[in-house]
């Protein structure tokens, strides 16, 4: 079985290889590569001056140079502090590697097999929002069930964001990210099977569970493949790819769901419509590239030097290294590490014994609550002495901003329809004591109120109702056939010797009616043959432009990441988004409202990509994923919280959702304000 032991061993360090070096670095020589270290026959009868740096003419130093004296300065602060622990000496040496395998081919293959992982969490986000109203009628789903399966989604990507972001720390980051991409693959595959509202809504859950560890785990993936001064740049532009996927899931349900009439079907109880077509490419396909992607992405270094495992951790970085200088035209660059200073193993380790002893599933229960018990240690370390402070201010900027963004998603697309059905509304045609004798009806019938009419040898035939609604009228002696209806009913009636064939006008249409000689033959099953509302395309319109004016502000944070700092990019951008939403209460009209829309998401997501890179920088490898994890499903506890409240007050007062968000939005600015500069700091 599996069990733990604290260590007590003299020398908790090993080392990679032989060869001495500088301050623990295993570098042959000095304590920095030297370009001549690593001449080989390519280099040779190159002159010194044949390799001069044009900028040298300027008095601008080389970046080598910067590198060194950079180098050289961290090296001395060490020194300097006598009490430095093993840890962050392995973190020095760990920037020092990175640096020397510099920034190339290798980061950029990484960042966008990591990139579409995170492109598949954007799309998760958005597509329930797509199919909804098409899933309504297919299912018939209750305004209960409709909300209950728009916040499935957030909540198992709340529970994954938690479950994979421990474990990530404890297994590994690539190994848990193939894990999570396949499940969410798989139940987003099955969903678009599944007939019944409960399977529907139980694959959405896992397949959220699947999806919800990519966001923590990305950004502790890549983050460990980069050197300081790259880190908050590249960091933020990963950002983009959950912008792409928004718009992705945009255009493709866009092309695909209106089509409703295609589609196939297996029997009378299996239905394939266009909607479901949705969920297999619009949340698979991101998935399963980045999925295939990782298959030739290796585990991260640092993670394994957390974990003792020096020499794959040594040939990683060295593989990092050559397909950089490769890729750059410098084949001849030798990586000159010899030894890596790092634990043997953590704190608490996994001890396996004989495989004889006790059965297969045995020893897998015993293995999974030890991780399990190794998790939730881990995720109590976080409100530890160390980091109490910071993860209570961390767990208030991302509340808070999830709390509004989230909200105010749900709040900007139901409000412009909300504006569009009281000018719908407003436009109603009232008939009053009509009386209407041996007519056939061949039109449609739209946005109409009759009241006290009289019906009498009338048919109604291959026509659409839709916002119909008789009132204490007469029916005596009609037909009606083949008649598709929506928000269609029949209130204090009268309906003596009709006849319904074919008809979606079931008897739960007909509110206190009273019903004398009267038939039902063969009426239509299910909603799904509903007319469609002509505004669906709405939707797609505001999630495209909320998704694209993301970009301008996207570009804007990754350049000015390391130059402004991500405490005042977080707070300033927190703050400017609270007077956007301020502003929401002298707007009036759907264009105010979509302008106002897009103005918040290209100001917000400054404030994500700085609360994404510092999250990373301010814990330390082995509780990276975890914090990432809990503070994501924080996160989605928010948007549950936000999307419900806000979504309840529309069409009823703007006033409590703009001051909720605004309240919100300030208190995370200001609480920013307070947190480390860590621009500077080494990843520990």
């Amino acid at each position: 079985f599996v069990s733990f032991h604290q260590n007590n061993w003299n020398d908790p360090y090993g080392t990679y290889g032989e060869g001495g070096g500088q301050d623990g670095y295993g570098y042959q020589g000095e304590s920095y590569p030297q370009e001549d270290d690593a001449a080989s026959d390519v280099t040779e009868g190159h002159d010194d001056e044949d390799q001069m740096y044009e900028g040298e003419y300027q008095g601008i130093p080389h970046p080598d140079e910067v590198k060194a004296a950079q180098r050289a300065a961290r090296a001395k602060a060490r020194q300097a502090q006598s009490g430095a622990t093993e840890l962050e000496e392995l973190a020095e040496q760990y920037e020092d590697i990175m640096e020397d395998c510099g920034h190339g081919r290798f980061q950029w293959t990484l960042f966008i097999v990591l990139g579409l992982a995170l492109m598949a969490d954007g799309v998760e986000c958005f597509v329930v929002g797509f199919v909804l109203p098409s899933a309504e009628k297919d299912m018939c789903l209750s305004n209960g069930e409709k909300g209950m399966l728009g916040l499935i989604v957030f909540l198992g990507m709340m529970v994954g964001a938690i479950i994979w972001g421990g474990m990530a720390d404890k297994l590994g980051r690539r190994k848990c990210l193939i894990w999570a991409l396949t499940i969410n693959c798989v139940f987003a595959f099955l969903s678009s099977f599944a007939q019944g509202y409960g399977f529907f809504l139980f694959f959405r859950l896992f397949s959220g569970i699947g999806i919800g560890g990519s966001v923590p785990i990305v950004y502790s993936y890549f983050s460990e493949f980069l050197q300081m001064d790259k880190r908050g740049e590249h960091l933020s532009w990963l950002c983009m790819f959950w912008m792409m996927g928004g718009i992705y899931a945009s255009f493709t349900a866009w092309g695909i769901i209106p089509r409703y009439g295609w589609g196939f079907s297996m029997g009378t109880e299996f239905q394939f419509h266009s909607w479901r077509v949705v969920f297999v490419l619009v949340c698979a396909l991101p998935a399963i590239t980045s999925l295939v992607g990782l298959l030739f992405m290796p585990e991260s270094p640092r993670f394994l030097l957390e974990n003792a495992k020096h020499d794959e951790a040594w040939m990683i970085l060295k593989n990092v290294h050559d397909t950089n200088w490769r890729a750059k035209g410098q084949p001849e660059k030798v990586f000159q590490v010899t030894h890596i200073k790092a634990p043997k193993t953590q704190e608490d380790e996994f001890i396996e014994i004989q495989s004889a002893t006790g059965t297969a599933m045995q020893r897998w229960g015993v293995r999974t609550l030890t991780l399990c018990k190794l998790v939730l240690k881990n995720i109590a370390s976080l409100l530890g002495p160390e980091l109490r402070l910071s993860t209570l201010f961390m767990a208030i900027i991302w509340f808070t901003m999830a709390f509004s963004y989230y909200g105010l998603g749900v709040w900007f697309p139901d409000m412009i329809k909300y504006l569009q059905q009281e000018e719908y509304d407003s436009k109603v045609k009232v008939f009053h004591r009509e009386r209407v004798e041996d007519f056939r009806f061949n039109f449609s019938l739209e946005n109409q109120i009759h009241k006290e009419g009289e019906y009498i040898n009338d048919k109604f035939i291959s026509i659409e109702m839709k916002s119909v609604k008789f009132e204490d009228s007469l029916f005596e002696d009609c037909y009606f056939e083949d008649i598709k209806s929506t928000e269609t009913i029949f209130e204090n009636c009268t309906i003596r010797a009709t006849i319904f064939y074919n008809t979606d006008l079931y008897k739960e249409k007909f509110i206190n009616c009273k019903l004398e000689n009267t038939t039902f033959h063969h009426n239509k099953k299910g909603c799904h043959l509903d007319s469609e509302e002509e505004n669906d395309i709405l939707i797609y319109l505001v999630s495209f432009l909320g998704s694209l004016s993301v970009l301008p502000g996207n570009i804007i944070s990754a350049m000015f990441m390391e130059k402004i700092g991500r405490v005042k990019i977080i707070g300033f951008s927190m703050l400017i988004s609270a007077g956007c939403t301020f502003f929401l209460f002298l707007s009036f009209s759907e264009a105010a409202i979509i302008a106002w829309q897009c103005l918040f998401c290209g100001v917000s997501v400054a404030a994500w990509n700085g609360i994404e890179v510092i999250t990373v920088e301010l814990y330390p490898a082995s509780k990276r994923a975890t914090a990432f994890g809990v503070l994501n499903g924080l996160c989605k506890l928010a948007a549950i919280l936000g999307s419900s409240i806000f979504a309840s007050f529309v069409g009823v007062t703007k006033v409590v959702p703009i001051l909720l968000s605004c309240t919100a939005l300030v208190c995370g600015g200001l609480v920013a304000l307070k947190l480390p500069d860590t621009r500077e700091k080494i990843l520990q």
